[in-house]
């Protein structure tokens, strides 16, 4: 797909839904945009709406670029591109152009972790921080639950990609500035499959930035899988996060215990966030 063309974009403001240094204070936010399409097919993706489904807009790249000068202007404290990898030549290009005219705050690469380790080198010395999701340890299910073969592999070799270039997360003044941050969400059933990311990343490095998720909730085509089909509950949330302590990882975040459900977007409405 040329940088020439267009990209697609579902929504871009001011969003509080992430970690706290990457959002700030009530008045900062991360500058999210949106990317609508999706290289997974997550069953139980929140955002299906976008990255499955026909909701968004095409903007070309010179308007990519402003609309993060604008985000900056907002006082936004970052550039957060969630769910870029598609849109990567574009984004690239965008960034240089908004580089060029003056953009100053971290570009935070929010993705999926199932990417080329090409990708990523492609946009070295662009991306301050990098938030993957690391989903699967368990090839099986990457493919049962988001249609991809070679998860594992692929995604790890992404991460430890991510680590080389920006190293481990620096913060400033309760403010992410460069570095890694890799999420991972618990799923009913399937703690088997958190265990194992846990592992996969002390091979990695036990310094990173770890952001545990607890809150999944039944969305999408998730009732077609019974095993899916309920919110996580208290017992596999603490065996996940007892491993975590137990493998000597001691930094990063674990989500409070709240409804789920005031993270789930809705991207037919002007403003898609509860939070």
């Amino acid at each position: 797909m040329s940088a020439n063309g267009p990209v697609k974009i579902a929504w871009h403001g001011k969003h509080f839904g992430e970690e706290p240094p990457l959002v700030g204070e009530p008045n900062q936010g991360a500058g999210a945009i949106f990317f609508s399409g999706c290289n997974l097919r997550c069953v139980f993706c929140q955002n299906y709406q976008i990255s499955q489904g026909d909701v968004g807009k095409n903007v070309y790249v010179g308007d990519l670029a402003k609309i993060m000068l604008d985000l900056q202007k907002s006082g936004a404290i970052n550039i957060d591109l969630v769910t870029p990898t598609i849109w990567w030549r574009q984004i690239k290009e965008a960034i240089f152009l908004a580089k060029r005219a003056g953009l100053k705050i971290p570009i935070v690469w929010n993705s999926n972790a199932y990417e080329s380790s090409s990708i990523i080198k492609e946009m070295n010395g662009l991306v301050d921080i990098y938030l993957p999701d690391f989903k699967y340890a368990d090839d099986e299910l990457a493919l049962k639950y988001s249609s991809v073969p070679n998860y594992l592999k692929i995604s790890k070799q992404c991460i430890a990609e991510m680590l080389k270039q920006v190293g481990h997360l620096q913060i400033e003044n309760g403010l992410c500035k460069k570095g890694l941050i890799v999420r991972h969400l618990i799923l009913p059933n399937n703690i088997e499959n958190s265990l194992r990311v846990l592992a996969v990343l002390t091979s990695i490095d036990k310094n990173i930035h770890i952001s545990l998720m607890n809150q999944y909730h039944p969305m999408h085509e998730a009732k077609k899988f019974s095993e899916l089909n309920r919110p996580l509950n208290r017992n596999e949330f603490e065996k996940v996060y007892n491993r975590l302590l137990e493998l000597g990882f001691e930094n990063g975040w674990v989500q409070e215990e709240e409804s789920s459900e005031c993270y789930l977007p809705n991207f037919a409405k002007q403003k898609p966030f509860n939070i």
